[in-house]
């Protein structure tokens, strides 16, 4: 009898112990808790597009050029906070040739919460699009202040809540801008040189091979007015010079030569002359793949 009331008075301390650890580590919670509050998050589910192009021939931008983005709104009450998204944008002038042209932030637009449709995670999502052309105007830029091959435009996104709160960059962690949250706020859209016109005629395509037996898979992929228009590939068993030539039509506006990988790309090279007799591209092996290989920039096709 003595040693069942000796085992029920250890069980019954161990339980009191137990109580007085678990509150007193509850308090110690709460403490650290005590005024935290739960902010919001603006995912960058897609970046679409994230430069824009230039015609290097006019210096105006190309028209539909935009930056574009899908977006998800995420709160802790399932984006009730949510009032609404202000959009800014600046520029950042990274060329010499055309003075100092920078201009600082201002806002573009306004974007209501009701704007933001539910997405299939049950959260609010938007796909949202700005224009070059709305870019330049809101900061009052001329064409001749804007230069490709360095220039930048930054557009940042705020997000209000309805208790008054507001969330931005400046918020930010490595946690929040990382590949899982990918919520940077704030995106920097180069300026680029827009695909130029192709002269009409005869392009002529010199293909080598230095073993010998052909480019073994690998090929050029000419691709006019966004369609696929020729394949070219040094082929097995015909030595390690070719010549090939592809007809560019009257009014093409756009070409494009991009590299597929082969086999043995350490024995690839390659010459391209457009219509009007310039060396528009060429590469020692190996050359790079998946790359555009016509340089826009240079006007010269």
């Amino acid at each position: 009898m003595k040693n069942l009331n000796f085992k029920y008075a250890i069980v019954c301390l161990f339980i009191t112990l137990m109580a007085v650890s678990c509150s007193e580590s509850n308090e110690v919670v709460d403490q650290i808790t005590d005024g935290v509050t739960r902010g919001a998050v603006l995912r960058q589910l897609d970046v679409i597009s994230n430069s824009v192009a230039i015609n290097s021939a006019t210096n105006v931008l190309e028209p539909g050029e935009q930056f574009a983005v899908l977006l998800e709104y995420q709160d802790d009450e399932d984006g009730a906070l949510f009032s609404n998204m202000d959009v800014f944008v600046s520029f950042v002038d990274n060329t010499d040739d055309n003075g100092e042209n920078s201009q600082g932030e201002v806002l573009v637009e306004t974007i209501d919460a009701s704007s933001f449709s539910t997405g299939d995670r049950g959260l609010p999502q938007l796909n949202y699009a700005l224009s070059a052309q709305a870019m330049q105007s809101a900061l009052g830029l001329e064409d001749m202040q804007i230069g490709f091959g360095g220039d930048q435009f930054i557009v940042r996104f705020q997000i209000n809540l309805t208790d008054g709160r507001s969330f931005t960059d400046a918020q930010n962690s490595g946690t929040l801008t990382g590949s899982y949250f990918r919520s940077p706020f704030s995106n920097r859209i180069n300026v680029v040189c827009g695909p130029s016109k192709p002269t009409a005629g005869t392009w002529i395509v010199t293909t080598n091979d230095s073993y010998g037996d052909g480019w073994n898979g690998a090929s050029l992929e000419v691709v006019i007015d966004g369609a696929p228009f020729a394949s070219i590939a040094n082929v097995d068993g015909n030595g390690n010079d070719q010549t090939f030539e592809f007809v560019v039509p009257d009014g093409a506006q756009t070409i494009s030569i991009k590299y597929v990988s082969g086999a043995w790309d350490s024995e690839v090279s390659y010459t391209i002359t457009s219509a009007n007799g310039n060396e528009v591209a060429s590469s020692g092996p190996p050359p790079p793949a998946g790359v555009e290989l016509l340089d826009y920039c240079a006007d010269n096709l």
